[in-house]
Parts: structure tokens; C-alpha cells; sequence
């Protein structure tokens, strides 16, 4: 069963809809074309007027949704975005970390339920998860990057569900979190469910699905759902600078350390099993990159506990 999911999710990340590997590879070397042929400014401009839009800072990607008029509510057109940048961010070797975010206030109020009503009939679901994206696009996606979620306004119902997609979510005092389609009638189909018991146990995301009532910063701070709560308007910078520090430092270590903690978290079957799976991925970053790091140390760097950045 673990060897499924690991393969379902290796498929999905290299394709949205298509599944044999010549076209994972396709996908792939079209996407890092895009990305090496166009400049940061020339994105920016093109994606200014769209629903989602995106910019490279450094190693650092940018991605905001961007639907003020609706407190940046998701349509298929959105979620479609969505899915290609972050798989376009996940494909690229020269980007590091994602910061996804919402554009004029708000990260992100779910689903347009507008559209659900007036389109019912044309919406198309992928029942599969290995074979498409959620609803709200990239919700089934296994990034194998840090993903920062920069949460300002509302971030609620399919928006919580984009914001659990993310490692580390940078919280405005103002903001408002919660499961508020609880009150009419649509399910979590986009992760919720599954990460949110994860990421701040059972009794807690229970209180939160049955209940749908809202949770401000500080709760969410005390909960594990908010890592960093600072104040309104700041959140883009702060993620944007806390993605800046992780990207700096030994990436391949970064991310086996990552990938391990998920892999244990919801792969797993058991501790042996995700206890040689954190062996067997971090023994090739020990010649890779813990030896050099070794002997920086021995040398003076970092010790102390000094890191890049004392904001870290």
C-alpha cells in the first residue's frame, strides 16, 4: 500500500492529467522551458492581469492569487494556474522555495461557490487523485520544495486547504482561518481532512471541521496551524524573508530532512519502515554535502549555534 501512494504521487508530480513517463518528461522539459526563456519582469507583466500571477525573486517564486474582487475565491481557471505554477516551481532546478499568497487582503475565501452554482452542470471533478488536480488545483500535489503560505484576510474553507498545502503558513493578526463551508454543505475534498489532523491532531481539527467557526492568529499560533504571526501587511515580506533564509541553506539535506519527516508523517507503515527510509535518503547527503559542512564547521562557521539570519 505504501509503495502505491509513493508511486501515485510520484506520477501526479510530473503530470497533471497525463500518466505514462514520456509524458511526465514532456511536461516537464516544457515547463522548465517556459520558466528559462522568460524574465522575471516579462512574467510579472504577462500574469498582471490574470487570476494568478508570478515572480522570481532569486531562487525564490512568487505566486499570488489574484481575485480581490472576491476575496481571491478560486474558479477553475484559478485552480488550473495554480496547478501549472506550482508544478512549473516544483520542475525547475534553479528555484528553491515557493511563497503562495493572496493579492489585496486576502489569501484566499475557497471555492467560488458563484460559479459552483451558476456551472454545476459543467464542472468536472477528477475522482482519481493520482490521475488530476482538486479542486482547488495543486491541493493533491506532493511538493518535493518548501512551500510558504503567506496568509493575510480570510483564509478560510478551501482556502485553509491551500494554506495546509504548505510547510510553513506566516499569519497577519488580523486574519481569519476555518472550515466555513461547513455551514453550506461542501465537503473538504481537497485535503483538508487529511492534513489539518496531521499538522494539529485530531480533537483540535475535529473542533474546527464540525464546528466551521472561525480562528483568529493567535489561536491558530497556539494550534500549529499558524508558525509566525506578525502584523497586517507584513505577512508577504516576512515569508518572502523567511523563505530567503531557508533557501539558503544546504538544499539537498533541506530536503531529504523534509521529505523524510512526510514520508513518516503519512506514508509509513510503520517506525522501522520510516525510520530506514530516513537512513537510506540521508546516508548519500552525508558525502554530498555533511562533509563540506563539517569542515566549515571546524573551522569557525556557525559555531555557537550561529546561523545566516537571527530571524530564523
Amino acid at each position: 500500500m505504501a509503495l502505491a501512494r509513493i508511486s501515485c504521487n510520484k506520477v501526479f508530480r510530473g503530470t497533471i492529467s497525463q500518466m505514462s513517463l514520456n509524458h511526465r518528461y514532456a511536461h516537464a522539459i516544457k515547463a522548465q522551458a517556459l520558466y528559462s526563456t522568460t524574465t522575471q519582469d516579462e512574467r510579472t507583466n504577462a500574469g498582471s492581469g490574470g487570476t494568478v500571477i508570478s515572480e522570481r525573486r532569486g531562487v525564490v517564486m512568487l505566486i499570488g492569487i489574484n481575485r480581490p474582487e472576491v476575496r481571491n475565491a478560486v474558479n477553475q481557471e484559478t485552480a488550473h494556474r495554480l496547478t501549472e505554477e506550482l508544478s512549473a516551481f516544483d520542475q525547475d532546478n534553479n528555484l528553491k522555495v515557493a511563497v503562495l499568497h493572496g493579492v489585496g487582503g486576502n489569501f484566499c475565501a475557497g471555492y467560488d461557490l458563484k460559479e459552483l452554482a451558476q456551472s454545476a452542470g459543467s464542472l468536472k471533478l477528477e475522482q482519481d487523485v493520482c490521475r488530476g488536480p482538486g479542486p482547488m488545483g495543486p491541493s493533491r500535489l506532493r511538493l518535493s520544495k518548501p512551500l510558504i503560505a503567506a496568509v493575510s484576510g480570510f483564509a478560510v474553507a478551501g482556502g485553509l486547504e491551500l494554506a495546509l498545502l504548505a510547510d510553513l503558513r506566516v499569519v497577519e493578526e488580523s486574519s481569519v482561518m476555518g472550515v466555513f463551508c461547513r455551514r453550506f454543505g461542501v465537503p473538504l475534498i481537497d485535503g483538508g481532512t487529511v492534513r489539518l489532523p496531521q499538522l494539529i491532531g485530531l480533537s483540535r481539527a475535529l473542533d474546527l471541521i464540525l464546528t466551521g467557526r472561525p480562528v483568529k492568529a493567535q489561536e491558530a499560533l497556539t494550534f500549529g496551524l499558524a508558525n509566525r504571526v506578525v502584523p497586517d501587511g507584513q505577512a508577504l515580506q516576512v515569508a518572502l524573508e523567511l523563505a530567503e533564509q531557508v533557501s539558503s541553506f544546504p538544499q539537498r539535506c533541506l530536503r531529504a530532512d523534509r521529505n523524510s519527516a512526510y514520508h513518516a508523517v503519512f506514508d509509513a507503515t510503520s517506525f522501522t519502515q520510516a525510520m530506514q527510509y530516513e537512513m537510506d535518503h540521508g546516508i548519500p547527503v552525508i558525502q554530498a554535502e555533511a562533509i563540506t559542512g563539517a569542515t566549515k564547521f571546524n573551522s569557525g562557521t556557525g559555531r555557537g549555534g550561529t546561523f545566516t539570519s537571527s530571524k530564523l
